[in-house]
């Protein structure tokens, strides 16, 4: 008697899935990167002919300015993410049930209010007439120029802040199912505090802390947002240069290159994560189906 393809169920529970992906995600793509070899038309629509002179705006010095930013500031805003992200992964970890679930709540809370909204907030405290200037010219640490607004410094603070949440919970999640038995024995053996937690409590949640680069780095890397409110010219990023193009400027092929070139960014951290994946379970002896 023939034995049933085992893979059949999960070929139908992944289809679902799977579809989705390709209509709201690899066909978009795709479009995209062909819109980037097109003509503009005056109208601002796509032209007949095919090209590759769009990708010499790529080396535009402005253009370069700003990758160089946008690079930068998502580095920036992920590595900050970490920091902060896993002392508090670990402190929610080690947390009493009570304690973990209020703690839980206070960094979810920020997620039930309107994204533009928390990002307005920022731009009123930090406005000039705002409470944050008046502290700070009160103490002495700023003057009446100083502006908090409109700078790269103040666009990597509102990213940290609306990401970090982001960076939190994956760390927490892989910390919660750490065995904390573990830091005991490394005590045992001698091993300080910091030497423990090196060794052995960030090793074993490797895998949260990927995700936490991954959920980061990505959606910083297409902020358009925070950057357009808070940043000003000198916070600009390449999100905020695809829209002008888009709807400014009404040149789609230069837009989809800048797209095609973000996309690029995106995949690269995502193919080495699942690279990283594969040649570790292969190193393990587990050869993937």
């Amino acid at each position: 008697m023939k034995r049933p393809n085992s893979k059949i169920p999960e070929l139908a529970l992944s289809l679902p899935t799977m579809g989705w992906l390709v209509v709201l995600f690899i066909i978009p793509t795709i479009v995209i990167l062909l819109i980037a070899f097109r003509t503009g038309d005056p109208y601002g629509g796509i032209g007949d002919q095919w090209t590759v002179e769009n990708f010499s705006e790529l080396a535009n010095p402005v253009y370069r300015g700003i990758m160089v930013r946008t690079v930068v500031l998502s580095v920036l805003t992920t590595a900050i993410c970490l920091v902060l992200g896993v002392p508090a992964g670990y402190c929610l970890a080690r947390a009493e049930k009570k304690k973990r679930d209020f703690l839980l709540l206070l960094i979810i809370v920020p997620f039930w209010i309107n994204f533009l909204i928390r990002i307005f907030a920022w731009k009123v405290v930090l406005h000039p007439e705002g409470i944050v200037k008046n502290f700070l010219l009160l103490i002495g640490i700023v003057n009446d120029q100083t502006l908090l607004l409109y700078r790269p410094g103040t666009v990597l603070l509102v990213m940290v802040y609306s990401y970090i949440p982001f960076a939190v919970l994956p760390i927490y999640a892989a910390a919660e199912k750490f065995d904390f038995s573990l830091l005991d024995a490394a005590h045992d053996l001698g091993a300080n505090w910091y030497r423990a937690f090196y060794r052995v409590f960030l090793p074993g949640i490797r895998q949260g802390i990927l995700t936490a680069i991954l959920v980061v780095f990505i959606p910083a890397l297409g902020s358009y947002v925070i950057p357009d409110i808070v940043g000003g010219p000198g916070g600009e990023m390449i999100g905020n240069k695809i829209a002008q193009k888009t709807f400014i400027d009404r040149h789609l092929p230069h837009a989809s290159v800048l797209s095609s070139l973000l996309v690029l960014a995106v995949m690269i951290p995502m193919t080495a994560s699942l690279f990283m994946k594969r040649r570790k379970t292969v190193g393990r002896g587990i050869i993937p189906g």
